[in-house]
């Protein structure tokens, strides 16, 4: 494991080492697409009591029926390597626009108030972090999250997972490599059992397990509105023989019609208007193609998003 994995201390912004935290955030976005928090602001007894009612629900509510689906498909009896499913058992939240934590079924009302709670908090670091990387783009205050609004604001959930030992790690992945389609990524992970690993310079390298550190990663509509300077980060989980591993990951994307493009002040001069790197799109349209190609590499969305440009109609967006 490399261990210089970029760890940033929040508590340092308030400091007269800002400009440390700031240049290690920095570093990170360009060159790693993840990094860790550490004095984020999210209590301790928070994540803590949202990591037991996670693992406890998961016990409860989700285990037997991922045991029933791995028996089913004779999944442990596996003897070549399986690429059309991943070895997790997840359920999804809806935050913003509107919220779904009261309708999700099996859940503990209890449970339900804390992923509620817990999501505001990440938000609020979603868009603070935001307004850190306008910084440090030299983008004034508040364009990132401007550029994600849309009419209705963003589109904020989270994807709740548990990844169960697996009788066959080498072939069956707990989540297969991929990058993120949205903006950007707030993880809380297990602090005991790893298995997230990115690729940096053609090497996947461990995303260390940090007891109540946030994991932030870049999606790519962030790579497109930085032009390329920041990049998001293809990713993977690894499945462990022992041990479940909890996952967390709530993504505060741009709202289904925003508009995402490279923003002006970061297209170098030399870039003729013809010959951008990265399209202009509809983050909706985006996501209908990623999801049937969320497994291959992220270029040829953004040269397919380029082909259907002209179509884009960037007026004010009909809402019905």
């Amino acid at each position: 494991m490399e261990s210089n994995f970029p760890v940033v201390d929040m508590g340092l912004l308030q400091t007269e080492k800002r400009s440390v935290a700031m240049d290690k955030i920095k570093d990170a976005c360009e060159n790693w697409g993840f990094f860790e928090l550490v004095n984020h602001g999210i209590s301790h007894e928070l994540l803590d009591t949202v990591e037991n009612f996670t693992k406890g629900h998961y016990k409860k509510c989700m285990e037997q029926r991922f045991k029933e689906m791995v028996a089913s498909k004779g999944l442990e009896a596996v003897q070549t390597e399986i690429d059309d499913l991943d070895w997790e058992s997840t359920f999804f939240l809806k935050h913003l626009p509107v919220s779904n934590v009261y309708e999700v079924p099996d859940l503990d009302d209890e449970y339900r108030k804390v992923m509620k709670d817990f999501a505001l908090k990440l938000e609020k670091l979603a868009e603070n972090l935001l307004d850190l990387l306008c910084e440090n783009l030299g983008l004034e205050k508040g364009y990132l999250k401007k550029a994600f609004y849309g009419s209705k604001g963003p589109t904020f959930g989270t994807k709740v997972s548990n990844y169960p030992p697996c009788p066959k790690p080498d072939l069956i992945k707990g989540l297969r490599a991929h990058t993120d389609a949205g903006g950007i990524i707030l993880l809380f992970q297990d602090d005991k059992v790893s298995g997230l690993q990115l690729l940096k310079d053609g090497s996947w390298i461990d995303v260390p397990p940090m007891k109540h550190s946030i994991v932030i990663n870049l999606g790519d509509q962030l790579e497109v509105i930085t032009n390329g300077r920041y990049k998001s980060i293809e990713h993977r989980v690894i499945a462990q023989q022992d041990g479940t591993r909890m996952s967390i990951a709530s993504f505060y994307n741009p709202g289904s019609d925003a508009v995402i493009f490279p923003a002006p002040e970061l297209i170098e001069k030399t870039e003729e208007e013809n010959k951008l790197k990265y399209p202009k799109f509809v983050f909706e349209d985006y996501m209908k193609l990623y999801a049937g190609l969320k497994f291959q590499a992220k270029e040829p969305r953004f040269e397919a998003m380029k082909a259907v440009e002209t179509t884009v109609n960037l007026g004010p967006i009909e809402t019905v």
